[in-house]
């Protein structure tokens, strides 16, 4: 399989991914709805099910790259692929909220479809190519992103099972494709340890953190994690509130958005990144990401807010190129092991960011200030660009 065949089906996968996310995103309400009787404890359901998707996730994170690092990229991706297989079908057959509670846990605990991802894409593509292709997979999650509440709701309209069994075909669909031509990457190394020290989500981040420069991408990582996370959580409300738009008109932004940030990603990030290279690229993209925030929190019309929009989709580039800079400095035999502390961290964010976020908000808007909410993202932000402005270019050495 040549590299090109191999980045796309990388690229499918990472779409993919998205889509069936976004097919049942829509969905998820309905069912728990049905399978409560109950709209009250259905929200509790959904809550207690993201949580303990988190909690496995940052639990199993280390351990799945530490696995890609020692037995291949391959094997652990196509497992993450069945989980999440699985998972779906279990959304479309259970008849308790239980049942979804265990599979659920389970593909939490298999989720690292992104940490082999962007290891493999290390493995695969050199240095200078490594920008455009992690700018791709952006773009990949941000179509993925759009087309998958879409398509969900639609099938949702003729029946609420029917989202799940599709993002179940298509999952299974995949496993089935990468099985029979995706090639390994990397042979593992048999020799990497695994043991309770090198596998467990705090031993793994801890011991990244203490390396001078991944430790500082690391935490530049965690900064801008937290930054989007508040705005995720926060924003459809904050727009219904100061500016009284319609769920529907929510969403075109939203879709329009995701859609502007993937084209440039698949199209712009790669020929920026050669000419500003990697660091500089990061720092601006987290300057303008600072800039989004902040004007966000104090935006009083429309125009304003469409044009930090605008002003958000070159900020789009600096993730790419911090990705590319991380898997850089990270050694050839540590790929899996770097990207999986850093799924752990990501974990926390996902997990966390949004019941407090969400507590912090409901707060602030009893006082009529839920703009400062997006004053906390752009410190966020601004933290997460000085550590990158701050960070050494170093490389590990050749063969490392």
């Amino acid at each position: 399989m040549r590299r090109a065949d191999a980045l796309s089906f990388l690229l499918f996968t990472v779409f993919l991914d998205m889509l069936g996310l976004g097919l049942i995103v829509p969905i998820v309400p309905a069912l728990l709805t049905e399978l409560t009787a109950d709209p009250g404890r259905a929200v509790l359901w959904s809550g207690l099910l993201g949580t303990t998707f988190g909690l496995l996730q940052f639990g199993a994170s280390p351990l799945l790259g530490r696995l890609a690092d020692r037995y291949g990229r391959r094997p652990v991706l196509l497992l993450s692929l069945a989980c999440l297989g699985v998972d779906w079908l279990a959304h479309a057959l259970a008849g308790s909220p239980w049942t979804l509670l265990l599979f659920h846990a389970v593909a939490g605990a298999c989720a690292g479809t992104g940490t082999v991802v962007n290891a493999y894409l290390a493995d695969v593509t050199p240095p200078e190519g490594r920008a455009r292709a992690y700018g791709l997979v952006g773009a990949a999650f941000g179509l993925g992103f759009v087309a998958g509440p879409t398509i969900g709701g639609l099938l949702g309209a003729v029946d609420v099972r029917l989202p799940f069994f599709a993002a179940a075909a298509l999952s299974f669909a995949n496993l089935a494709y990468g099985r029979l031509i995706l090639p390994e990457s990397r042979p593992g190394d048999r020799t990497t340890p695994l043991t309770a020290r090198t596998t467990n989500p705090l031993g793994a981040i801890a011991a990244l953190l203490r390396r001078p420069v991944l430790g500082r991408l690391a935490g530049a990582r965690l900064c801008a994690d937290l930054a989007r996370m508040i705005q995720q959580a926060t924003w459809a409300f904050f727009l219904t509130y100061r500016f009284a738009w319609t769920t529907t008109h929510v969403g075109l932004v939203i879709a329009a958005s995701a859609l502007a940030g993937a084209l440039f990603q698949a199209r712009a990030v790669g020929p920026i990144v050669r000419r500003l290279g990697e660091k500089r690229t990061a720092v601006a993209g987290g300057l303008l990401s600072v800039t989004v925030f902040a004007g966000t929190a104090f935006a009083s019309t429309p125009w304003q807010l469409y044009v930090l929009l605008v002003v958000g989709v070159p900020a789009s580039a600096g993730g790419a190129a911090a990705q590319s800079w991380i898997s850089a400095t990270a050694g050839a035999g540590e790929q899996g092991t770097v990207q999986g502390a850093l799924s752990a961290i990501g974990a926390v964010a996902e997990t966390v960011v949004p019941l407090a976020a969400g507590a912090a908000f409901g707060a602030l808007l009893a006082y009529g200030k839920p703009g400062l909410i997006f004053v906390v993202a752009a410190a966020c932000a601004a933290t997460a660009t000085l550590l990158l402005a701050t960070t050494s270019t170093e490389r590990p050495p050749i063969g490392a």
